[in-house]
């Protein structure tokens, strides 16, 4: 038996799957709620989102021990892989131990105005970067909790000498946290950043010199899966596991897609975690308005469709219907109020008698003042089964959008497939995901599909399994089908 472990730093989650790459299946897998992640009001009405390193270390560990405990070998492990939230940015000091807390994707600081002037803190990134045409080979516009912007706004916040020698993605930092080694990186996770040049595989180099930004606080850059540190000994000695080798951290996203995906250049991915993106693999790099292409495993490119929405735009509306039961008729909280909205959403007929919801609650990537809508309000359809509905077919009309706009770089897939929680623990999404598709969404076994895809790549990388053949062990154990004319 030989078992890798792939490890998901998430948004909202940290997860765990053990692969045992001789028998081709998962062998057990664990989750534990994201303590770590912290969030406060900015003026404006933004958003600041943080992360606290050390309680993340701590979680890690308990994860490690977790998957441990249920391993028949703990000795069969071979190799640890990392992937996890994309775009945000930690900081460590020259001992390698965390600089302040992570800022991560959510965090809308760098709305701020910038000085006492009206353009933003990412505006002046942008501008002083050489304009939006600087980034063309980025594969995307930077935005608000992007690394490039969140470094740009510390480096000009800071005052005295800086307390930090090293800049990372967070994946990165999980490897600093479970090695004590300094941060590496791979094209997929770093250009999250904004900064990677993702055609030639490398930093960004005069983008970075012309905001001032030193390039020694860069991490290497290597490909994601390979071998690159070891496991630290104390944590070795707590959970029990040997010290393996632990891999360079893939991007979530292209981590999520290797995980959930057969057959790479047939498929369409919708993944709907905390957001939602919309992915295609395509072999040569492209662009196209309104989406990112980023880098993906073996010199191929990644269309993606990234939306602020998914699961979060639905817990908006659960937050409305609890505070409504609170504060109109004194009511404690439903502990199954998801599932009180789903039935009353599955009552009402598609289409929600005409009510229409855009859910861009925190807007878009590239227009963050967008916000949602409902249309089409009647006397008959402002009910709590007609909001459900009606924002659940947002999301997934969202998605449609997108996958439109990449049929001209990617053609048509002829299979869909669905990962992430959001739609593997919501049938009901997931069936209206398959009617905007008029597609069978196929669905894995495994809800960590970010964490196996990084445990693939860790196969790959200690020699033990190519990526395509980790990807043909896939199995998909609910089809979907489509069923709205």
């Amino acid at each position: 038996m030989r078992i890798v472990l792939g490890l998901d730093i998430g948004t909202t989650s940290l997860s765990a799957v053990a692969f045992d790459a001789d028998e081709q299946r998962v062998v057990t897998q664990a989750v534990l709620p994201n303590r770590g992640a912290l969030y406060e009001d900015l003026p404006g009405g933004l958003l600041g989102a943080e992360l606290d390193l050390a309680i993340v270390h701590d979680q890690l560990i308990e994860l490690l021990g977790q998957i441990a405990a249920a391993l028949p070998d703990r000795e069969a492990v071979r190799a640890i892989g990392l992937t996890g939230q994309q775009h945000g940015m930690a900081l460590f000091d020259e001992q390698l131990y965390p600089a302040g807390r992570a800022i991560t994707w959510q965090d809308q600081r760098t709305l701020c105005p910038y000085g006492s002037g009206t353009a933003t803190w990412l505006e002046a990134f942008v501008a002083e970067a050489g304009g939006e045409g600087a980034f063309v080979h980025t594969g995307c516009r930077p935005a608000a909790g992007f690394m490039g912007p969140s470094l740009y706004w510390v480096l000009r916040q800071a005052s005295g000498p800086r307390q930090f020698a090293h800049a990372c993605l967070i994946p990165d930092a999980a490897f600093v946290l479970l090695t004590g080694c300094p941060p590496v990186t791979d094209v997929t996770d770093g250009a999250s950043s904004g900064l990677v040049d993702i055609v030639h595989g490398e930093w960004a180099w005069e983008i970075i010199e012309r905001l001032k930004l030193p390039p020694s606080l860069f991490p290497p850059i290597h490909p994601a899966g390979l071998p690159f540190g070891t496991l630290d000994a104390a944590i070795s000695r707590v959970t029990g596991l040997p010290r393996v080798p632990v891999c360079v951290a893939a991007g979530d996203n292209q981590a999520s897609f290797a995980g959930s995906v057969r057959d790479p250049g047939r498929s369409v991915l919708v993944n709907v975690g905390t957001g939602g993106q919309v992915s295609v693999v395509i072999p040569t790099y492209g662009t196209a308005e309104g989406l990112e292409t980023r880098a993906y495993f073996g010199g191929l490119f990644l269309l993606v469709g990234a939306g602020l929405y998914g699961g979060r735009a639905y817990a908006y509306l659960r937050s409305f219907f609890e505070s409504v039961g609170q504060t109109i008729y004194d009511m404690s909280t439903c502990d199954d109020l998801y599932g009180r909205m789903n039935k009353l959403a599955e009552a009402t007929p598609p289409g929600a008698d005409g009510l229409r919801c855009r859910p861009l609650f925190t807007g878009t990537r590239t227009n963050p003042d967008t916000r949602a809508s409902l249309t089409g309000i009647g006397p008959t359809n402002f009910t709590p089964g007609h909001l459900a509905r009606a924002l659940l077919e947002g999301i997934a009309e969202g998605f449609g959008e997108m996958y439109a706009a990449m049929r001209p770089l990617s053609g048509g897939r002829s299979t869909l497939v669905g990962a992430g929680n959001g739609l593997t623990l919501n049938p009901l999404l997931a069936a209206i995901v398959a009617d905007r598709f008029d597609l069978p969404l196929h669905l894995a076994g495994t809800t960590e599909a970010a964490a196996l895809g990084a445990a693939l790549l860790a196969a790959n990388g200690a020699g033990i399994l190519s990526i395509e053949e980790g990807s043909r062990s896939i199995v998909y154990d609910r089809v979907i089908q489509p069923e709205t004319p």
